[in-house]
C-alpha cells in the first residue's frame, strides 16, 4: 500500500536508502547534506536500517569505504555535497572504474572560492565525465522515486555504473513537500537484493582489482564502461516504465512541456523547472507559444531525445545553473547545442542562479522576453549573465598603490 508521508529532500532521500536496505553506510556531514548523515545514523541506532554505520574522517574515505564495502556483495550508502564530493573526486573514479553500482544523492552546492552554502551545479557538473550516471531531481517526490530507480538501473548487469541522484541545496533538500511512499515490501520487490557482479571481492574467488593497467588493456576497460552507459540509456526507459506501472508516476530522461508548437522555449534542469513552467502557462494565456524542455538524466546525455523535442523549434534558451568557466557556455547548453548540430535552431546560453540566488519567475519572463525578440528579429544577442548586477566589476575590487 503506498502511503502518504511529510519529507523534506534529505528526508526522502534517507527514506529512499532505507527502501534499499544497504548494509554499510559510511558518510561524512557537510551542509546542506548534513541531516542525511545524521538521519542515517538515528536509523541504524534505532533499528530502522540493519546495517553497519562507519564514522569517517572525510568524504574521500567515505567513498573509499563504500567501495570496498559494495565489492564484498553488500548494497551500500553514502552522500554528500560540494567540496565533498571534490574531495571524493580520486575515489569517484575507482568506483566507476570498477564497475561498482554505489547509488549516492548529492544535495547540490556551490565550490569554492568564495566560500558558499547555497545551491548551484557546480559540484556535480564538475564530476560529470568521472564515469557516474547522474539524474537530477525537480521535487521532493523525484528523489525518492529517482533514488529507487537509480538501484535497478546502475545495478543491471548491462549497465554496472554508479549513480548521483542530485538535487537543489535548500530549494529541495530542505523543502517539505507531500510524497507518496511505497511500504518496504512494495520498495523492496521493485529494488531487489543487491548481487555482486563483474569485481568482487571474495577469498575463495581471489582476482585484482583496480591494478596497474597496462597499455594493451586500458583503452578497452574505458570502451566498456562506455558500453555500460549506452545500455543505461536504454535500460533507464524500462526500469522508469516498470516503475510507472507499480507505483503511477512518470520519470523519463527528458520532459517535454508545451513544446509542440512552441515558437520559443527553455531548457531547465533541478527545481528551477517548476518556476520555467508556471511561467510558460502565463505567456500561453497571452498566445505566446512557449515551451519548456527538463533535463532529468545528464548522463548519460539524452542527446536523440533532446533533438527530437527541440527540432522544430527556432530559437531556444539553455539555463545552467554553473559557470562553465572559461568554455564556450555552460555545460548543460555545450551538451545541448552538440545534440542540436545540424538543425536550423538558435540556440542561446544563460548563466545565473549561482550561489542560491533564486531563478524567479521575473527571470524567466526575462528570458523568454530576449528569445521572442529574437524570434521576431527585433535582436540578436541575449543577457547570458541574466542575474548579474551592473556593478558586477566593481565589487570587492582592490585599489592599489605602486608606490607603497
Amino acid at each position: 500500500m503506498m502511503g502518504i508521508k511529510m519529507f523534506d529532500g534529505n528526508g526522502a532521500a534517507v527514506e529512499a536508502i532505507r527502501l534499499a536496505r544497504p548494509g554499510v553506510i559510511a558518510a561524512y556531514p557537510i551542509t546542506p547534506q548534513s541531516s542525511i548523515a545524521e538521519h542515517l545514523a538515528d536509523a541504524v541506532a534505532e533499528g530502522a536500517i540493519k546495517a553497519e554505520y562507519i564514522r569517517v574522517e572525510s568524504e574521500h574515505s567515505a567513498m573509499s569505504i563504500s567501495i570496498g564495502a559494495q565489492l564484498t556483495g553488500v548494497r551500500v550508502a553514502t552522500a554528500t555535497a560540494s567540496v565533498g564530493l571534490a574531495l571524493m573526486h580520486e575515489v569517484c573514479g575507482v568506483a566507476a572504474g570498477c564497475r561498482v553500482p554505489i547509488v549516492m544523492p548529492v544535495v547540490n552546492r556551490s565550490l569554492v572560492a568564495p566560500w558558499s552554502l547555497w545551491c548551484d551545479h557546480s559540484d556535480t557538473m564538475a564530476e560529470r565525465d568521472t564515469g557516474w550516471l547522474q539524474f537530477y531531481a525537480s521535487t521532493v517526490q523525484e528523489i525518492l522515486d529517482l533514488q529507487l530507480c537509480a538501484y535497478r538501473i546502475s545495478e543491471h548487469e548491462d549497465v554496472m555504473i554508479p549513480s548521483m541522484v542530485c538535487f537543489d541545496g535548500f530549494y529541495l533538500s530542505h523543502s517539505m513537500q507531500r510524497v507518496d511512499t511505497p511500504s518496504d515490501e512494495e520498495a523492496w520487490d521493485f529494488v531487489k537484493p543487491y548481487v555482486k557482479k563483474n569485481m568482487y571481492l571474495d577469498t575463495k574467488d581471489v582476482m585484482f582489482i583496480n591494478d596497474l593497467c597496462p597499455t594493451v588493456e586500458h583503452t578497452e576497460m574505458k570502451y566498456q564502461q562506455m558500453m555500460g552507459f549506452q545500455s543505461a540509456a536504454q535500460v533507464s526507459d524500462e526500469i522508469f516504465e516498470e516503475y510507472e506501472k507499480r507505483f503511477g508516476r512518470k520519470l523519463q530522461q527528458v520532459e517535454a512541456y508545451r513544446l509542440e508548437d512552441a515558437e520559443v522555449a527553455v531548457v531547465t534542469i533541478g527545481s528551477m523547472s517548476g518556476t520555467g513552467k508556471y511561467v510558460v502557462e502565463q505567456l500561453r494565456e497571452k498566445g505566446i507559444k512557449a515551451g519548456l524542455l527538463r533535463i532529468c538524466m545528464f548522463r548519460p546525455f539524452p542527446d536523440r531525445k533532446i533533438h527530437e523535442a527541440l527540432k522544430n523549434i527556432p530559437v531556444i534558451g539553455v539555463i545552467d545553473r554553473s559557470c562553465g568557466l572559461g568554455g564556450a557556455q555552460g555545460p548543460v547548453c555545450s551538451e545541448v547545442k552538440a545534440a542540436m548540430y545540424g538543425e536550423s535552431s538558435k540556440i542561446y546560453g544563460y548563466i545565473g542562479g549561482i550561489a542560491g540566488r533564486d531563478i524567479s519567475d521575473g527571470s524567466f519572463r526575462k528570458i523568454f522576453n530576449e528569445l521572442l525578440k529574437i524570434k521576431d528579429g527585433k535582436a540578436d544577442t541575449v543577457s547570458t549573465w541574466f542575474d548579474v548586477e551592473e556593478n558586477a566589476m566593481n565589487i570587492r575590487e582592490v585599489e592599489t598603490n605602486a608606490n607603497v
